[in-house]
Parts: C-alpha cells; sequence; structure tokens
C-alpha cells in the first residue's frame, strides 16, 4: 500500500516528549501537523521545544536555519480534539491508562472521517482491548515510536485483532517514508523489542544476584566481546529501575507468570531503596550531575598484567567461530598447531590444561562429563578477532599457576580478562542464547517474521547482530544444546528451549536463507 501523502494532516494528541517528538517526526516529513494537549498551553510549549532541537542541529552546521522554519511553520497547537477532525492520521501518545485511551478513541471514532487511521503510541497496552467496542476496529493499530523519536529508527507498526491489514500496510509504509525502520508486530504484551530484551537484562540481574562478578565488569563483558553498544546495568540505570521493573512485571503478569519474564529481587531492592539511576544520582553505579562516576566499584574487576612463558597452543577439531581466536594467537606470535579432535569437539590445548567455548554447563559439570583434570571455560565473543575482553571460569583441578598461564595466554593476544565464579553459559553466550530463544519464541507466535524481529532488536536498541541471525552463525544445534544446559543446570522452565528453534535445530535448518 502507498504512504501517506505529504499534504495529508497528522494529529498527534499528547505533548510530552514522546508526542512532540513524533509531530516534529512527521512534520520534518513535509505534513501538516496539529498537536494536541489537554493541558494549557502544553503543545505550544511541545512545538517550542521542537524548535530548540532543531535549532541544536543549526548551530552544529547539519540544518539550514530556512528548513527549521519550514518545519516548525507546519506544526500547530490544537485547542480541542475537535480541531483534529479533518486529519488523515491521528497518533495518540497520551497516558498509559487503557480506560483513558479508549475514551479518547471513541470520540476520534466520531469526529474523523471513516478513511482516518487512528493509532496508539502505547508501549505496553494491548491494540486489540483500545480498539474493543469501537464501531469499527478495524482502523485502529499501534504506531510505537522509541525514544527520542526524531532520533531513534525503529517504528513497529502492531496490528490488532481486528486491524486491517491495508492499514497496517499503510503504517508501515509512511514509516518508511518518514525515514523510519518499520517493522510488523501483532499485538502481544511487550510487542517486538519489549519482550525480545527482557533476558538483555534479566540474565545480567541474576549474574548479580549470584556472584558472579560485579555490574562493571559484567557490563564491560557485554560491551567489548558482546560489542553491546549499551551494558545492561548502564542502561538500566538509564530507563529508570522504577521504569524498566515496572515493564518487567507488566510483561511477567500479562504471560500469567512465565518464569522467562519473572522480575529481579536486585531490580526489587534499588527500587524500594530509591536508587532508580541516573535521574535519582545512584542505581547500580554512582552519577554526579548525570555523569556516572568511573572509580571504585564502577571499574571493571579484570584481571592486572601477568607474564608466564607461555607453551604452543594447541588447537583440535572444527573451530568453527573461535576461528578467528587461533588466527588471533598466531598473530601474536605464538606457535600453534592444529590437528583433528579425537573427542570430536573444538578444543584448545595449552600445556596440560583444556580451553573451550563454553556450552552452558558450568566448568566443574563439563570437566567430570568429559573427564577433563583442569578446565578452563572462555564466554562468546561478537568477534574473536576484534574482541577487547573475555570472560573465562574454571574446573576445580584448575590451580592458581594455572590460571596464571591462562590469563597470560589472553592477555598476550590483547584480552582483558575476567575471570567469573564458575557459572554456567558465562555472560555473553547465556545473554545471546536467551535473546535468540525469546526470539524465536515471538516468531513461533507470530508476533513478528524472523526478519522484523532481528530488524526491531537492531533499529530499536542498536544490537550489534539480530538475535536469530546471531544463532544461525553460531549453528542453532549449538545454541539449542546451550539453552538445555543452562535449563538442566538451574533446574527451572526459564531457560526452556524454543520449540520453533529446537524443530529448525534438529533439521538443520536456519532463521535466515
Amino acid at each position: 500500500m502507498p504512504a501517506l501523502a505529504a499534504s495529508d494532516i497528522v494529529a498527534v494528541i499528547g505533548a510530552g516528549a514522546m508526542g512532540a517528538g513524533i509531530a516534529q517526526v512527521a512534520a520534518q516529513a513535509g505534513h501538516p501537523v496539529r498537536l494536541y494537549d489537554n493541558r494549557d498551553g502544553t503543545a505550544q510549549a511541545g512545538i517550542d521545544g521542537a524548535r530548540r532541537q532543531l535549532e541544536q542541529r543549526v548551530a552544529k552546521g547539519k540544518m539550514a536555519q530556512e528548513e527549521v522554519d519550514a518545519i516548525i511553520a507546519r506544526m500547530s497547537p490544537a485547542a480541542t480534539l475537535a480541531e483534529l477532525a479533518d486529519s488523515r492520521l491521528v497518533v495518540e501518545a497520551i497516558v498509559e491508562n487503557l480506560e483513558v485511551k479508549r475514551g479518547v478513541f471513541a470520540e476520534l471514532e466520531t469526529l474523523c472521517s471513516p478513511d482516518a487511521l487512528l493509532t496508539s503510541n502505547t508501549s505496553s497496552l494491548s491494540i486489540t482491548s483500545i480498539a474493543s467496542g469501537l464501531e469499527h476496529p478495524e482502523r485502529v493499530a499501534g504506531l510505537h515510536f522509541f525514544n527520542p523519536a526524531p532520533v531513534m529508527k525503529l517504528v513497529e507498526v502492531i496490528s490488532g485483532l481486528a486491524t486491517s491489514a491495508e492499514i497496517a500496510e499503510t503504517l508501515y509504509a509512511t514509516a518508511a517514508a518518514w525515514g523510519k525502520v518499520p517493522v510488523h508486530a501483532s499485538s502481544t504484551p511487550g510487542f517486538i523489542v519489549n519482550r525480545v530484551a527482557r533476558p538483555f537484562y534479566a540474565e545480567g540481574l541474576r549474574l548479580r544476584q549470584e556472584g558472579a562478578a560485579a555490574p562493571a565488569t559484567l557490563d564491560a563483558l557485554l560491551r567489548q566481546a558482546g560489542g553491546f553498544r549499551m551494558d545492561p546495568f548502564e542502561l538500566m540505570d538509564l530507563i529508570g529501575h522504577d521504569v524498566n521493573y515496572a515493564v518487567t512485571r507488566s510483561v511477567f503478569d500479562a504471560y500469567y507468570g512465565d518464569t522467562r519474564f519473572q522480575p529481579s529481587l536486585v531490580q526489587q531492592a534499588l527500587v524500594e531503596a530509591g536508587r532508580l539511576g541516573r535521574k535519582s544520582g545512584h542505581g547500580f553505579y554512582a552519577y554526579r550531575e548525570g555523569q556516572r562516576e568511573a572509580a571504585g566499584p564502577a571499574a571493571p574487576d579484570f584481571a592486572p598484567s601477568v607474564a608466564a612463558e607461555l607453551p604452543p597452543l594447541v588447537a583440535e577439531g572444527q573451530l568453527g567461530v573461535i576461528t578467528p581466536l587461533v588466527i588471533r594467537a598466531e598473530a601474536a606470535g605464538l606457535e600453534t598447531l592444529r590437528r583433528e579432535s579425537m573427542s570430536g569437539q573444538a578444543r584448545l590445548r595449552l600445556g596440560g590444561l583444556t580451553l573451550a567455548l563454553s556450552d552452558g554447563r558450568c566448568a566443574t559439570e563439563r570437566a567430570r562429563d568429559e573427564g577433563l583434570e583442569a578446565l578452563v571455560l572462555f564466554d562468546l565473543c561478537l568477534d574473536y578477532g576484534e574482541a577487547g575482553a573475555i570472560a573465562l571460569a574454571a574446573s576445580p583441578g584448575v590451580d592458581d599457576a594455572a590460571r596464571t598461564l591462562v590469563t597470560a595466554f589472553f592477555q598476550h593476544l590483547g584480552f582483558d580478562v575476567a575471570w567469573l565464579t564458575d557459572t554456567p553459559g558465562l555472560a555473553v553466550l547465556r545473554t545471546v542464547a536467551m535473546l535468540a530463544n525469546e526470539a524465536a519464541d515471538a516468531v513461533l507466535q507470530g508476533v513478528c517474521s524472523a526478519r522484523d524481529g532481528d530488524l526491531a532488536m537492531q533499529a530499536g536498541l542498536n544490537y550489534p547482530r539480530g538475535p536469530l541471525a546471531w544463532a544461525d552463525a553460531l549453528g542453532l544445534a549449538f545454541v539449542h544444546r546451550t539453552l538445555t544446559h543452562l535449563q538442566q543446570s538451574y533446574g527451572e522452565e526459564r531457560y526452556r528451549p524454543s520449540f520453533l528453534l529446537r524443530r529448525k535445530a534438529l533439521a538443520e535448518e536456519t532463521f535466515h536463507e
């Protein structure tokens, strides 16, 4: 379906930060925009705020003043809802209260023409519920922008049970014409991003609760090893723990207490203590004037620099994703030998030590299962050739001298080294596996396609890879095995593998061609 014409009027209800941002986006795309808020002066204040933001770009030489003036000229405040009657598209961006929203949409249905598209920017409420009771629920959809709307590329186009496919396609095309990255989603709790992202926070919180490592160390690993631009604890501090915890509770309740979405006692304690993150000056980190204090517990607990005489590195088996690690060792001047694996598994040998990529078991269990006296597990990296840090865990047979040897090995390759407690799946691997698992379940349940699921996480949260594309690259059999081991280790439904992921792993299929 074609996008709306630039001459079509766009109305935005709610002139807070999100509503004003959406109005700015529509005006930048050439639409006449009417901004309404039931609080006196708020709509004009929203327009004035948009002007200030745009003029910052002028000051930086990224925009001409004439362009700013033209955009603002297309934006006008509305004093009543009745002034929105001739709008072709209405975007509601008011308080997250179902009954309030229903009341607004009931009024809009009587005011606006039959061909007007009525949308909600809700981040958590059901589009099906919002549209229920209307004479024409098929004209209602979700148009979920991310904050700040003028900057963030992702827009979730959400279809309720009754939403017309034609309307969803028109909204998709319109969002694309506005320079956004649209994705289709069905109206289920959390839609795509707020659902699939839960493990990113949950696994970090679980590791913190178990004492695997301090927040600063885990954050550094997700950033330097996993390639994530924002780290879980830093991001939760930025969002605000009250907000993040409330979203988690909402998704948990909406899925009838599914343990995959279970809130964290660690985060609950922060909320109860008023340590809400940046806005309160303290969360997982302390802040002064909005800036994180980097000293003390805010610094990653990496191993101090050590020296050791390194024996030749022996690489066994089909190395797969860890091949760049061996290439990096060769480039660092280490003698490297390659040979077939008697066990059929990819392993590295360093003297009497065995090094292996984690598979969701703790080192203690895996050493016992595979008859190894001294085993060091290393974590997943987005790119072993470029990663700046790595997490390690050791079986009980690894003594201090062996730890020093392994630390020296990875430091020689240019890694910062973090020794975690012997925890299943370490940090990056378990996070990526759980993200992929949740994305797979979203696809299985018809929430989104594999393409849109991956695109949403990259465009909405700047993930380095879409979770399902990442799982494809690792091998679905490996990801499924990792999840199975996590489930066995904890004995919890939380880690159960998605049936779709399991089925594709058994069939040796992928999510993407």
